[in-house]
């Protein structure tokens, strides 16, 4: 069964929150589309540990927060004919980061959430955008979310 994992990278700005949203390269997956840090998880690698290394090598970042959010993507994959469940996990980023891009992506955007739909189309990921926002929003992350690496 394939395992994946989200991860959404965001900072505060001004008290509001902006999120970093990768353009796909042209001849990847999801090619032109903008998407959040996202992968797979290898043979006995756990969820969070897949998520840092997805960050760390997709945008070249060490997160300084980093949290799993409460809630699951979920969508169907008839190619293999799985509901895949996919845990979500969120990560601030200092608010002068500038992210060094992988091969996998050709460029990056900060967004404000009032944007989210403006660029990302999977219903899901903008629902979990706006979970994270409204979670950082109103400081109600509970120390059980909270990732130590």
């Amino acid at each position: 069964m394939k395992k994946l994992i989200d991860a959404y990278i965001y900072r505060e700005s001004s008290n509001e929150i902006e999120f970093l949203i990768l353009q796909r390269a042209k001849d990847r997956i999801y090619a032109d589309q903008w998407r959040m840090v996202g992968g797979k998880v290898k043979q006995n690698e756990e969820y969070a540990h897949a998520a840092l290394r997805e960050i760390e090598e997709e945008v070249q970042l060490r997160p300084s927060f980093f949290w799993v959010v409460p809630s699951i993507n979920t969508f169907f994959e008839d190619k293999t004919n799985q509901i895949l469940h996919i845990p979500a996990f969120a990560a601030k980023a200092p608010g002068t980061f500038s992210p060094i891009l992988d091969d996998e992506h050709k460029r990056y955007k900060w967004i404000h959430i009032s944007e989210v739909s403006d660029y990302i189309f999977w219903p899901e990921q903008q629902r979990l955008m706006v979970l994270i926002a409204n979670i950082v929003e109103k400081k109600q992350i509970v120390s059980e979310w909270i990732i130590k690496y």
